[in-house]
């Protein structure tokens, strides 16, 4: 895809968009199936085949089950890199290929209730973009600021983000 292609292809949306705010807010789903005696749930996702989602090995998990954790740092990693595509084709800043990686920090005494101080959760991601380009610096300092500011992960995971579990039941239970 080049540069008109990608402008023609959201032309038509950011137009509509700018005439009819309430035509871009669209609530995303995902959806999930417990197997709570094998500590499990199979996540179904937008394509392909479920993914069965379990303990990281530092909870006790034995390792062939999918950790949430890292399914989020793979959507991170999905995300910049569309991402990075888009508003590099858009702008023509030539990139050949390249590679994404992320690491990030957790401490498992939170999540294990070792410890009240340890977090819960991520406390520093780090995104590691390596490029085959001939850009110079000033499109390349463009392009990382851009991908940053439009990936929907990204700035997702800065929050701040409401979570609201609510509760609903089939059966009985009090």
């Amino acid at each position: 895809m080049n540069s008109e292609q990608i402008r023609a292809l959201q032309a038509p949306l950011k137009e509509r968009f700018r005439n009819e705010p309430a035509a871009a807010l669209q609530t995303l789903t995902a959806a999930g199936a417990l197997d709570v005696s094998r500590i499990l749930c199979q996540v179904q996702p937008h394509s392909g085949p479920a993914v069965e989602a379990g303990l990281h090995p530092l909870t006790g998990g034995d390792g062939t089950a999918a950790c949430a954790a890292n399914m989020l740092l793979e959507a991170l990693v999905g995300c910049a890199g569309v991402t990075l595509s888009a508003v590099s084709t858009a702008l023509e800043i030539p990139v050949a290929s390249g590679r994404i990686e992320v690491e990030g920090d957790l401490d498992f005494r939170g999540t294990l209730g070792v410890s009240r101080e340890a977090p819960v959760g991520f406390t520093a991601y780090r995104l590691t973009i390596t490029l085959d380009t001939t850009a110079d610096d000033a499109q390349l300092e463009k392009l990382a600021v851009l991908t940053e500011r439009y990936c929907v992960v990204a700035q997702s995971l800065k929050g701040p983000l409401v979570v609201r579990i609510v509760r609903t039941g089939v059966g009985s239970t009090p």
